[in-house]
């Protein structure tokens, strides 16, 4: 890996970059899209999540590989860049929104907000937002959110499903396009209570529970799954799943589901010092925990820092409780033997690509071992 990340640190020098920023491997991305391709169900598409990849460029680029127009999202001001970019989108919300913040974005958004299905996890808000389209005199898509065993909310049985299905026929301007479930307990689930396979299965099975309470014309959406399980399903009542973060495997994603996959972002930064470090107080203190391997006898000082992110290079690099956590000049513990100077770059992987890819400006885009683009990363607010 060393002589991988030498290179992406000559290719930032080349392009004049020198200070924090994320690293995106445009090889190791399409190497990611290439898999999802060859392993995902045939019956299954693809819904992009745009939260975890909070980049039109990079939805844009990762929805022509795969050929989908099919979008999750999360955040209205993010909705809002999407739906503006693709005029062909489908958004569908992967959590539900306070019905103030819905009609706040219908009000401003136009017809545009037509290609929205809005989530709705309860009795109470999809009376809310049964009365807000009345408000309004529009048309409102839903998705009724259904429980399969993370206990995050939703509709937790089949039967009060069909109580607000029975509900639904009340709002006519209501239209029920299908569900949303999320399994994202499974890859976690311990083999003492059957493993991740048998909850997966369980999962599926109570979709298809739920989903047998749903009238034909409100089945458009039955969708299922996370980057960890999406390309775990095969055969299921589903014709969906989302999938945002495994397409750059920030370090939380390293799971079986994802076998292969490369790492393709990194956050690049500057090396400002290289010390011999020293605690403050009596230098006895710093000499007896460097003794008993509490404390390094080496380090650097990072260009930033406090980043959702783990050091992968220079190799061995770690934080350090004892000087803790900066997000102006980031103290790492270096080997004793190790080579880094000021001037080089560290770089660390991100544990998720949520909010992080949004953290530094426009991304460094890598291809073929220099640096081909920057592109404009959607706003946290």
């Amino acid at each position: 890996m060393s002589a991988y990340f030498a290179a992406l640190a000559e290719a930032l020098k080349t392009a004049g970059i020198f200070q924090p920023c994320l690293l995106l491997d445009l090889d190791r991305l399409d190497g990611n899209i290439a898999l999802v391709k060859a392993r995902l169900d045939p019956n299954l598409a693809v819904r992009l999540v745009d939260k975890s990849l909070a980049c039109l460029p990079l939805l844009s680029h990762i929805g022509k590989k795969l050929g989908t127009d099919r979008f999750m999202t999360f955040h209205p001001p993010i909705s809002a860049a999407v739906l503006e970019a693709f005029p062909g989108a489908d958004l569908l919300y992967g959590k539900p929104m306070p019905v103030e913040a819905a009609r706040a974005a219908l009000v401003r958004g136009g017809n545009g907000w037509s290609r929205v299905c809005w989530l709705i996890d309860s009795d109470e808000r999809l009376a809310e937002y049964g009365a807000l389209a009345t408000e309004l005199d529009i048309e409102l898509r839903i998705a009724f959110e259904i429980d399969v065993g993370l206990h995050r909310g939703g509709f937790a049985s089949p039967q009060t499903l069909s109580k607000a299905l029975s509900a639904l026929a009340s709002h006519k301007r209501l239209h029920c396009e299908g569900v949303m479930a999320y399994e994202a307990h499974a890859p976690h689930i311990p083999g003492l209570f059957g493993g991740p396979a048998k909850a997966l299965a369980q999962a599926s099975e109570r979709v298809a529970a739920f989903v047998a309470r749903l009238g034909p014309d409100q089945r458009r959406i039955l969708n299922i799954g996370g980057s960890k399980t999406a390309l775990l399903h095969h055969g299921g009542i589903a014709n969906e799943v989302s999938m945002g973060s495994a397409f750059v495997l920030p370090s939380d994603f390293d799971t079986a589901g994802l076998d292969g996959f490369q790492p393709a972002a990194f956050i690049a930064t500057p090396i400002l010092k290289v010390v011999e470090p020293m605690l403050p107080g009596p230098p006895a203190v710093t000499r007896l925990l460097q003794a008993l391997g509490r404390f390094p006898r080496k380090g650097c000082y990072l260009y930033g820092g406090k980043w959702m992110a783990e050091p992968v290079f220079p190799e061995g690099m770690k934080t350090n409780g004892l000087l803790g956590q900066s997000s102006n000049q980031q103290f790492m513990g270096l080997p004793a033997d190790s080579v880094a100077r000021p001037g080089d770059y560290a770089f660390l992987r991100p544990t998720q690509s949520e909010a992080v890819l949004q953290q530094f400006g426009p991304i460094a885009v890598l291809a073929g071992g220099r640096i081909v683009d920057r592109w404009p990363v959607l706003p946290m607010m």
